[in-house]
């Protein structure tokens, strides 16, 4: 209707030409002179400082712990198209975020067609599956592949609580009561709720559909939960089990606070959720079809030494 009013129009500027995630902590976020700010108190992952926002540069900002946000600010990232989530601590949760309107419904398009046909899904449960397990497996039933992912976890839990010098004896979760189970147990349900909050981020940047999982299928999340067991042996296990090891050692901090900070920790050191968009961009914005799509992995299956 007002195309070109004041500029706006053509200050925006695709989001494939900006820089990806910003991430702020313990601060506020404001306007001052048209211009975004944040006032950083320091002792997080950022400098204590005033810092101006390149926001039109940037396609999501990530609002960490101690963080307020004006309503101007939320006027301005609005204005230019540039999203803005409240998170965990190093992204460990994703609170909520508006949507983030990409500039174009390719990818999204993309991920429902490739779900929506039988062949197409089972290929991509393939492809992930090999990402995972560090080979390209010949079943093409999606049951089998489950299965035989569950035995080469039961093996992965045991060798890399060897590594790490945790006790296992075995997967046991109660939905009813989560702490009755043992520490790396525990501490393995921590962890595993970080990587799916770094992994929901990623789905909220790459513009993707959380509902339609290609391994997951009842869940709300089950996309969500697709990318973050991507990492399960790299990050989530390890350091699950290195928490575990750890709490034994000292009694000032609990078990999921632990575990959580480590998880920070990993995903910040291993830039995590940048590697999660990368991804999910290979799946989606490929032109490769068939056989040759499945790439070789390049996520082990068990990488060491360990935290």
């Amino acid at each position: 209707m007002l195309s070109g009013r004041l500029g706006l129009e053509t200050a925006r500027i695709p989001h494939d030409l900006r820089h990806g995630l910003l991430y702020l902590d313990r601060g506020r976020l404001e306007v001052e002179n048209g211009c975004l700010r944040f006032m950083c108190a320091g002792g997080g992952a950022m400098e204590r400082g005033d810092w101006q926002i390149p926001h039109q540069a940037v396609t999501l900002i990530l609002l960490g712990p101690g963080s307020s946000v004006t309503h101007d600010a939320l006027r301005i990232l609005a204005r230019h198209n540039t999203g803005l989530a409240a998170v965990g601590e190093g992204g460990v949760r994703f609170y909520t975020a508006p949507p983030l309107l990409p500039d174009a419904s390719a990818r999204a398009r993309q991920h429902a067609r490739t779900w929506a046909d039988p062949d197409r899904r089972l290929h991509m449960a393939r492809r992930m599956y090999a990402w995972r397990l560090g080979e390209v497996l010949p079943v093409r039933d999606i049951a089998a592949l489950r299965g035989i992912e569950g035995a080469r976890m039961k093996e992965s839990y045991k060798l890399i609580a060897q590594q790490v010098g945790v006790k296992w004896r075995g997967r046991h979760y109660d939905r009813g009561n989560p702490t009755s189970t043992d520490a790396p147990n525990q501490a393995l349900n921590h962890a595993a709720s970080a990587i799916e909050g770094a992994a929901a981020i990623a789905v909220a940047c790459t513009a993707t559909i959380p509902q339609l999982g290609f391994i997951h299928e009842d869940s709300g999340q089950a996309f969500v939960l697709d990318i973050a067991d991507l990492y399960r042996n790299e990050i989530t296990i390890p350091v699950a089990f290195a928490a575990a090891r750890d709490f034994e050692k000292q009694t000032t901090r609990t078990l999921e606070s632990l575990t959580r900070r480590a998880c920070a920790d990993a995903l910040r050191r291993r830039k995590t959720i940048s590697s999660m968009i990368e991804r999910i961009k290979a799946m989606f914005d490929s032109d490769k079809g068939g056989e040759e799509a499945i790439e070789d992995p390049s996520l082990p299956l068990v990488e060491g030494p360990y935290p």
